[in-house]
């Protein structure tokens, strides 16, 4: 029964790409994308995380960033970083889930990215959060932040509504060479040069669809080009316009759908989509192509 289900989702998956535009098609083979930031070890796609992995690299999704939130889903980021050589793995512990640590979060967290590449961490001040203690929180971010620092990788960030916090805290323990990537970022514009000067990327999702087409123009425009990265934050984050569904669940994102988010940042950048798609792909292997990284050196 389980063949049968796994054959009419892969049947389904391949009508998916089947109906996307033929220009499309021949943009993708010729575009490379970056997806710097998702989630595929999340539970609602986790057993579908190996097809959404070929169709995004079939759509020219050459890697996907794949960020574990918490100690529970640590080892299944590994698990599909070792089997895919498109997913380069984030190990950090978020800030919803800081007061369910245990006492040994930060040496487990230590040695996976000893062994493994990149450190995704957070700090998350909002409605979202309601609940979660935010000085722990500001603890837990230090001590990740100072380990990414010390091992000199780049660090994924989660931040809402807490931007004067973050740059305190960055410019307490920065500057950061291996940069700090600020994953969905829709802050002001009024904090981007002093996050540029302290090593901040910053990359941009479907998240940002919702806000005023205004609004969000003089977000991705106050960016210098050499600073912006395109992402998914699959399975959330879903676009306005998708071309991609999660088959048995049309709400759900999945990294094919990089693609949305680079039209749509293109047509607020005034670029066209090859020129942005060339930008951020260089982009985001400066960022994730350190020593130790998947990701050859330059």
């Amino acid at each position: 029964m389980k063949e049968a289900i796994s054959i009419k989702l892969l049947y389904i998956s391949l009508a998916v790409l089947c109906i996307v535009s033929s220009e499309t098609k021949i943009r993708s083979m010729a575009m490379k994308l970056f997806d710097a930031h998702c989630h595929l070890q999340d539970q609602r796609v986790v057993d579908k995380a190996p097809l959404l992995i070929h169709i995004a690299n079939a759509a020219g999704v050459v890697y996907i960033a794949v960020d574990g939130i918490t100690e529970k889903d640590w080892h299944l980021v590994k698990e599909m970083s070792d089997e895919f050589d498109s997913v380069i793995p984030n190990f950090g512990l978020h800030p919803w889930y800081v007061e369910g640590k245990s006492r040994s979060w930060f040496n487990t967290l230590k040695e996976l990215l000893e062994a493994n590449p990149s450190a995704a961490i957070g700090l998350d001040k909002s409605p979202l959060a309601k609940g979660v203690d935010f000085g722990e929180q500001v603890e837990v971010f230090k001590k990740q932040l100072q380990l990414a620092k010390d091992l000199k990788r780049p660090a994924s960030v989660h931040c809402l509504d807490a931007f004067p916090e973050l740059l305190q805290i960055m410019k307490e323990i920065g500057p950061f060479p291996a940069g700090v990537i600020l994953h969905s970022f829709q802050g002001s514009p009024e904090v981007v040069p002093q996050l540029t000067k302290l090593g901040s990327y910053f990359s941009f999702s479907g998240h940002l669809m919702p806000l005023k087409e205004d609004k969000g123009r003089k977000i991705v425009k106050a960016v210098p080009l050499d600073r912006i990265l395109l992402e998914t934050d699959a399975p959330d984050a879903l676009p306005i316009n998708p071309i991609f569904f999660v088959p048995g669940n049309a709400t759900l994102n999945q990294p094919a759908n990089v693609h949305s988010v680079l039209t749509y940042v293109a047509s607020l950048l005034e670029l066209s989509k090859e020129e942005l798609a060339d930008i951020s792909y260089k982009n985001a292997l400066g960022v994730f192509s350190f020593q130790g990284s998947k990701i050859p050196l330059k």
